[in-house]
């Protein structure tokens, strides 16, 4: 367990949610999926422990983006917050910029970048993965 606690929320206040482990990864993801569920170019996520995820406030909707994928998204605002898999049931998905400290917490690899658009440059400093880091 963590010490101190990371938490974050959306962009209206409505929805609050906290993590009590460290991330077990933090990625820049370019697919397009995720661009057109955020509305970016490309979305930074922190890859928490589903055991250590919770709510503190509001009740986000969902979305079954896919037939493997649930977005959930403040319902009064729209700021996406969580991505879930039921290929990866023990991990939730948070962007980071919903982080109360994003900065804490920058991409240590790129995903997705096959579907990067043409005109978003990289980071040459971190692996590059034209699909999951996973393979």
């Amino acid at each position: 367990m963590r010490e101190q606690a990371i938490e974050g929320g959306c962009f209206c206040g409505a929805v609050r949610y906290r993590a009590l482990a460290e991330p077990t990864a933090r990625t820049l993801c370019h697919c397009e999926s995720c661009r057109r569920a955020s509305g970016a170019p490309s979305v930074a996520w922190v890859i928490f422990p589903a055991a250590a995820f919770a709510m503190l406030a509001g009740a986000p909707r969902e979305h079954r983006s896919s037939a493997h994928v649930t977005r959930s998204f403040c319902g009064n605002c729209g700021t996406p917050l969580v991505y879930r898999s039921d290929r990866r049931p023990d991990v939730v998905d948070v962007p980071t910029p919903t982080l109360d400290d994003p900065e804490a917490f920058p991409p240590e690899r790129e995903i997705w970048t096959g579907e990067k658009l043409a005109w978003e440059i990289v980071n040459a400093a971190l692996p590059q993965f034209a699909r999951s880091s996973k393979g």
